[in-house]
């Protein structure tokens, strides 16, 4: 029979625990060090005393199989501690293998992804379903073949095949045959194949010893004259399978190509259990035929080799029917010498260790490999694994083999993954990083991790590692982030660690409202944003947008204002006139030795351009604001972004009111005065402006201690004199001129021509106009007073402030943050989030990246693709998610030896919740202890909360959901309600049991009205 090639399936995604090693990484040391890793038998399985022989004999044993993050999943303590601790390690295990592919776990959900789990055994279940009396449903979802599968398809809503395989000792590898199988048929685009085994009771050793194949130390000795019997082993081992033409145009990490496989059974041999060598062989031809491959192509295999002799001359002899009389030997080896037979999972462990073998091109020594004359395999073609081997460059194939107790083979023929070069990345942009956890306590430990990963990546990196953050780490309800230049990365990560473990943290409460400010003139200093240039490449891009658009620039370089805003009030040195400077933006500003550019004609656009290019950065970003308010001339850049004007229409007005102003004849001045405008006004009374030839006006009212006049210089000592009489400070400003006064008009009627050519275009968003002082809606036009008024009247920044109540957060868009020290001065928004584009002279260029950190880690969701440039969209390994390794679930083993079903322990760390013993409640819900019949309602509920779920009540805050964050299901909403009926008069709504939008604070209000109690003050009924 002629066979065509299959489709080949890549391995992107792998995470593994076996004894000794708990991750890959320690795995693959493990495997490098040729360690074994059989020990005694822990206290908590079983005691070998009164057993038969075989009982006592050691093993490969997991630490701490009974750890598991349950509060991450959403399970309650009592539902965990009925699950079988397989299903707990699968869930953790896929968890962090679809991470390693890298994606999100939860970015699977809804979709066809199957599920393929080998298992052989189920001791959990044999032990806990030995007892109807002590039967629950937890006991009864919590164990089962099928249900291993189940529990992680329903966790990450996995919608497609999901299923158990039972073949013995090559289940896992079987199960990863139908994997790809489904790959191929085009029945699923990514698919899980797994692998796990616990030994939680002495029953299968037993069986070793009797039948005559159990290793009395523990330790399997494959294709070796020593060997002497199986040792067993425990693990859990996960792979996440892609067709390879998905994987590579995802840019995934290959670890190795499944080329093809096949599965058959020995028939009948010479015994039921007695493997069948051509059998053995069939099932290896037809899987070479599938893959396309020879024998003869075959560098390495990965042989079942358990250590017994008889089984190990058997598979040798069918090998030698394929491979003897090759020029150069297949090497052989088998994991099992290092932890043992690990059973139903003993393929998934031989397939991840070839897995890592060919992407590293290097095989790790077989643990124990004899040599000498007894110990020769070249008669087979074949040669010993003694040392660690550097395998060959260019096209590498291997085999791995997975032999059934009952008869069923399988054989998967892999190559190793092409070679792809990526790019290194940038060593210089600023980059965001993100991380997350399902619980609060959690993100700490998650950052740690984040940190030590960066700390451990070659320069250059931190941009791509960022980049696989953002796809693999978001989409958790905590969220944390960080945002930094490359060198500053370290530090910033410490900084969040140490925040995330010190500070209560809470989830989003929702999308922010974000309001962006545009700053006045006055904020400008030469080379301004210069670092935000060189480390946010699209801020660069809009930067010469702008450039492009605004052209050639002509001006002085001053006097103007001083290095704080004139409009602002802060006082300061002025810039002396000078020869005129002629550039484009970009030149102006990011040339070797900027020039001043304090002359009005040169401030003003280089300020547009820089905030234009900091609003479409921030817009390519995916930041939507809710409205814009800008500051003077920072409102043309604000209209700009709300859709008013176009490029090119704001380019030319910023250019034609820089230019007019500054053409105007000097003599004006400006007073900046430490009062609201209400004191001022009632001190000068008529003096405002009340002269003939003279002029005095309110130039800004900033705010309540923040207000500037502007006039003609006779007007404004008098002004100053009035003022001092009266005890108010005041301060004069050097400028150039008195803007947004009177003085103002001639340029306004240079302007004038250039407004009344603009179209009329309705704002797009909201614009908080410090123009008028009122919040103009989306939908309204902007007339040409409307720009002539923004020349010559006053600035009322106090008054367009007002609208930002409706803002979570408020970004400022200039060269450094003057408007928000106006924010924070004036008490506006206290509750405001504040954060700037650009700190000052002194700024790192890391702004941009700290504000999408910000924004997404207080809930709103960036266009990551913006955030990073393409030779920052690399997928890099990122360490797995980091469990919380607090709580723990397991049974009794003295009870187990007694013949009767073990008791439940479950150890619950201190910060989360757990069982207690029964007694008095405390709880904040219980109001002022005084042990009234409000106490005893609480606690009446709150015992009934940790009767059905196990959770400690003094753990379990007020607005913790029942599903989310307790764990309920409908059945154990039900239980619940059985619980309480006692304890009320009418029954209980049910809104009142719905776990997906009941907290426990609602639960306590509906109990009361059912008891016919009165509602807590201010409850939610």
């Amino acid at each position: 029979m002629t066979t065509a090639p299959s489709a080949p399936i890549a391995v992107v995604g792998i995470d593994c625990r076996f004894p000794g090693a708990a991750d890959p990484e320690e795995f693959w040391q493990l495997l490098l060090d040729g360690a074994t890793t059989a020990t005694e038998i822990p206290t908590d399985r079983w005691s070998p005393d009164g057993l038969p022989d075989g009982a006592g004999t050691p093993a490969g044993f997991l630490s701490d199989p009974d750890v598991f993050d349950h509060r991450f999943f959403g399970l309650s303590p009592n539902e965990a501690g009925a699950m079988d601790p397989q299903q707990r390690l699968l869930l953790q295990c896929a968890w962090r293998a679809i991470e390693d592919s890298g994606a999100a776990p939860r970015s699977l959900a809804g979709s066809a992804c199957s599920v393929h789990v080998g298992m052989m055994s189920s001791e959990w279940g044999t032990v806990h379903l030995s007892d109807p009396a002590g039967m629950t449903a937890h006991r009864g979802t919590g164990n089962g073949y099928c249900m291993a599968a189940n529990r992680i398809s329903y966790h990450l809503d996995l919608r497609g095949p999901s299923m158990a395989v039972d073949t013995a000792c090559s289940s896992s590898l079987v199960a990863t045959h139908l994997a790809c199988t489904a790959l191929r048929a085009g029945e699923v685009d990514t698919a899980l194949a797994a692998g796990v085994n616990l030994i939680l009771t002495p029953s299968l050793s037993i069986f070793y010893a009797q039948a005559g194949l159990a290793a009395p130390d523990g330790i399997c000795k494959p294709y070796s004259p020593t060997a002497d019997g199986i040792g067993r082993g425990e693990g859990v081992g996960v792979v996440v399978l892609r067709r390879l033409a998905d994987a590579q145009a995802d840019g995934q990490r290959v670890y190795a190509v499944i080329d093809g496989g096949a599965v058959a059974s020995d028939g009948r041999s010479n015994g039921f259990t007695a493997p069948n060598r051509f059998a053995q062989v069939a099932v290896i031809r037809s899987a070479l035929a599938r893959a396309g491959a020879e024998a003869a192509g075959i560098a390495v295999l990965e042989g079942h080799g358990t250590g017994t002799r008889l089984g190990d001359l058997i598979e040798l002899s069918a090998l030698g029917d394929l491979h003897a009389g090759r020029s150069a030997p297949a090497v052989l080896g088998s994991v099992k010498a290092n932890l043992g037979h690990l059973e139903g999972a003993a393929g998934i462990a031989g397939l991840i260790k070839t897995c890592l073998a060919l992407e590293r091109r290097t095989l790790p020594p077989t643990a124990g490999a004899a040599t000498g004359p007894d110990a020769d395999l070249t008669r087979y073609g074949l040669t010993a694994a003694v040392g660690a081997t550097r395998l060959p460059a260019g096209p590498l194939r291997a085999g791995v083999s997975s032999f059934g107790l009952g008869g069923t083979n399988a054989h998967l023929v892999l190559s190793a993954p092409p070679r792809t070069r990526l790019p290194g990345g940038s060593r210089t942009d600023a980059t965001v990083l993100v991380t997350g956890s399902a619980t609060a306590d959690g993100l700490a430990r998650n950052v740690r991790a984040l940190a030590t990963a960066v700390a451990a990546a070659p320069p250059g990196r931190s941009g791509q590692l960022g980049w696989t953050s953002t796809g693999v780490k978001a989409g958790h309800r905590f969220r944390a982030a960080v945002g930094a230049t490359p060198e500053g990365l370290p530090a910033a990560l410490d900084r969040l660690a140490r925040r995330c473990a010190d500070v209560e943290s809470v989830a989003p409460a929702g999308r922010p409202r974000t309001a962006l400010l545009f700053t006045g003139q006055g904020s400008q200093y030469a080379g301004m944003t210069r670092e935000l240039a060189r480390r946010c490449p699209p801020y660069l891009r809009h930067l010469r947008d702008a450039a492009d658009a605004l052209g050639p620039l002509t001006g002085t370089p001053g006097p103007a204002t001083d290095a704080a805003d004139s409009i602002t009030g802060t006082a300061g040195p002025a810039t002396d006139a000078a020869d005129s400077i002629t550039g484009t933006a970009d030149e102006l500003l990011l040339g070797a030795d900027p020039p001043p550019i304090d002359g009005t004609g040169l401030a003003q656009p280089l300020l547009f351009a820089v905030q234009y290019a900091m609003a479409q950065t921030l817009h390519e970003l995916g930041l939507r604001p809710a409205l814009v308010l800008g500051h003077s001339v920072g409102e043309i850049a604000a209209a700009t972004r709300a859709g008013a004007l176009t490029l090119t229409e704001a380019a030319r007005l910023v250019r034609v009111r820089g230019a007019a102003m500054q053409a105007l004849p000097g003599g004006g001045g400006m007073l900046a005065v430490r009062a609201p405008i209400d004191t001022v006004r009632t001190v000068l009374g008529p003096a405002l402006g009340a002269r003939e030839g003279e002029t005095l006006d309110v130039a800004a009212d900033n705010g309540p201690r923040a207000c500037v006049l502007a006039g003609s210089a006779a007007a404004l000592q008098r002004a100053r004199a009035e003022l001092d009489r009266a005890g108010t400070e005041a301060t004069e400003l050097r400028v150039s001129h008195a803007f947004h006064s009177g003085l103002m008009a001639p340029a306004a009627d240079v302007l004038r021509a250039v407004a009344e050519e603009l179209p009329a275009r309705p704002l797009q968003l909201p614009l908080a106009s410090t123009v008028t002082g009122e919040l103009h809606p989306a939908g309204s036009v902007l007339g040409p007073e409307h720009w002539l008024a923004q020349l010559t009247g006053t600035v009322r920044f106090a008054e367009a402030a007002a609208h930002l109540d409706a803002a979570t957060h408020s970004v400022e868009l200039g060269p450094r943050p003057v408007l928000t020290a106006l924010l924070r001065e004036a008490g506006t928004a206290p509750e405001l989030t504040v954060l700037a584009c650009c700190t000052g002279p002194s700024s790192d260029g890391a702004e941009i990246a700290e504000i999408t950190a910000r924004l997404y880690t207080d809930g709103a969701d960036p266009d990551w693709d913006g955030v990073f440039a393409p030779s920052e969209r690399v997928r890099r390994p990122l360490p797995g998610h980091v469990f919380d390794t607090g709580s723990r679930f397991w049974f009794t083993p003295a009870r187990q030896g007694a013949g009767s079903a073990p008791a439940p322990v479950v150890e619950i760390a201190a910060d989360g919740p757990g069982v207690v013993s029964p007694g008095a409640v405390a709880h904040p819900l219980t109001g002022d202890g005084d042990g009234g019949a409000g106490d005893l309602l609480v606690s009446t509920v709150l015992a009934a909360i940790r009767t059905v779920s196990g959770h400690d009540p003094g753990t379990v805050p007020g607005d913790a959901l029942l599903g989310r964050d307790l764990g309920y299901d409908s059945v154990m909403a039900m239980r619940l309600a059985d619980e309480l009926e006692p304890h009320v008069t009418a029954g209980l709504p049910i809104a009142a049991l719905a776990p997906d939008s009941t907290t426990v604070e609602d639960l306590i209000d509906h109990v009361r009205t059912a008891a016919g109690a009165l509602p807590r003050e201010g409850a939610s009924t």
